[in-house]
């Protein structure tokens, strides 16, 4: 069973990866992949290189075993579409669990995304949440969530796609602006994401 997190990883920090972490532990992947954005449906584009952001991603995950960095989206052009990258995933794993790992916010709006309906067809999604936050309850996702929502891992694993799981998870409110901003500004960002990958930006002068 294989997790699948995408982001721009603008830079990549622990608001990203402890959350990733723990649903990788906790539901026993058998690994996560962190696919980087290349042009973003949703917003703005990145300030730092994909390459920066590649290098930033493979450095912050350095002696976790269970994380890999996944760059398809880096190398395929135009927007970041997530169905795409799962189309292209499922072509090339076949019929093995996938799972979206999305946090609640982006669950939210999926109506919003490109042939979003088709997501869940390609992948089971696990919607990360802090405790005690509540799922929306009318609209169009809300709808598929009652008809695809399970407490129960083992369906995650008895089939390739189709199910959704709500996984509470330890949420870090970290800005990756904020950290862009204390960078350009000359402010410590330390604490907020790896030292590795605050080594390098100071080094590269990512941001500054």
């Amino acid at each position: 069973m294989i997790g699948i997190f995408g982001g721009t990883f603008d830079p990549v920090h622990i608001g990203h990866l402890r959350p990733v972490l723990e649903v990788f532990q906790d539901l026993a992947l058998d690994e996560v992949r962190l696919i980087p954005c290349h042009v973003p449906p949703h917003r703005t584009a990145p300030v730092a290189s994909p390459m920066q952001r590649l290098a930033m991603l493979e450095t912050a995950i350095q002696g976790e075993p269970g994380l890999r960095v996944d760059d398809r989206e880096l190398r395929r052009a135009g927007p970041s579409y997530t169905v795409d990258t799962l189309t292209s995933l499922r072509a090339e794993l076949g019929s093995a669990p996938l799972c979206l790992l999305l946090g609640m916010d982006a669950f939210t709006g999926l109506n919003t995304w490109h042939r979003w309906r088709d997501l869940i067809t390609l992948a089971h999604i696990i919607v990360m949440h802090r405790p005690g936050l509540l799922p929306p309850t009318q609209g169009e996702v809300a709808t598929l969530l009652a008809e695809r929502r399970t407490d129960n891992t083992a369906l995650l694993r008895a089939h390739p796609a189709g199910h959704i799981l709500l996984k509470e998870v330890t949420q870090l409110d970290i800005s990756a602006t904020r950290i862009r901003t204390l960078v350009k500004e000359g402010k410590s960002a330390r604490y907020l994401l790896p030292d590795s990958v605050l080594d390098m930006i100071k080094k590269e002068r990512v941001y500054s």
